[in-house]
């Protein structure tokens, strides 16, 4: 009797003990390592990570089919209203922060470009790489679906929420930028801080006084890159208990020791 007693109690640390997180692609390898660094620790756990977007896991919150949301943008005023209706206040945990860089093909002449020429580009006003100094190419922009949190940072940050141009290529991930990059001599588009790898060359920006500079965690923790966001966990505050032994995990020494060995800069 007091065996099964056992079993049962166990059986049930384990259940509250289970946690979904979903959203953000560019957040996504993060979370994945703190959970699997998280579960080794604490054996009753399970956290299950999931992409698709970071108004994918919003919605999800909204919807009560993930415990947190994970996101590279700051929730909006709708959907903390749909949260309000249904009678739940949203807790925002910023648990690090990433250098959004703009990436080419590694071919391509061009090492820098201004705000105003990555707007021009994104709004379809340049189309030819000659026209920034780069070869007599067809420029291909490349941005993520309207559901990622970096399609809508992008759009408010660098072309101050002007339209991207009509029929831009969209893809669904992170990886699929890169990978579309690497195959496609004009291309351009964006990725997290950690995605950067030999397939792309990630340009210097200038955003302002005509100071280029490269996408690091050093230049965006010395605040001289100028793409620099801050990545979100949203939950609703009822379920608080049960989410904040994973939370804390990663906001502490050994989980943001975690954010730099991914390739993102700690909140510290």
């Amino acid at each position: 009797m007091k065996k099964l007693l056992l079993v049962a109690i166990l059986a049930t640390a384990s259940i509250l003990a289970a946690q979904t997180i979903k959203g953000s692609d560019t957040v996504l390898p993060l979370s994945q390592q703190q959970a699997e660094t998280y579960m080794k620790v604490n054996k009753n756990a399970k956290v299950t990570v999931t992409g698709g977007g970071s108004g994918v896991g919003i919605s999800a919150l909204i919807e009560g089919t993930t415990d947190i949301a994970q996101s590279s943008r700051k929730i909006k005023f709708d959907e903390k209203k749909k949260l309000s209706d249904k009678g739940s206040s949203v807790v925002e945990k910023i648990i690090a922060y990433d250098a959004l860089a703009v990436v080419v093909n590694p071919k391509n002449t061009v090492s820098q470009l201004t705000r105003e020429q990555l707007d021009d580009i994104f709004t379809g006003k340049i189309t030819n790489w000659k026209e920034v100094g780069g070869a007599d190419l067809k420029i291909t922009p490349i941005a993520r679906e309207t559901s990622s949190g970096t399609y809508e940072f992008f759009k408010e940050e660098v072309l101050q929420k002007k339209d991207y141009v009509a029929g831009i290529m969209s893809v669904p991930a992170t990886g699929t930028i890169i990978e579309t990059i690497k195959k496609t001599p004009g291309a351009i588009g964006y990725v997290g801080l950690a995605y950067l790898n030999k397939n792309v060359k990630a340009l210097k920006v200038s955003f302002k006084d005509g100071q280029f500079v490269e996408p690091s965690v050093k230049t965006a923790k010395d605040e001289t890159y100028p793409i620099v966001r801050p990545l979100i966990y949203y939950y609703v505050q009822s379920s608080e208990a049960a989410v904040k032994p994973f939370i804390d995990y990663v906001l502490s020494k050994e989980g943001q020791k975690i954010v730099s060995t991914v390739g993102f800069i700690t909140i510290h």
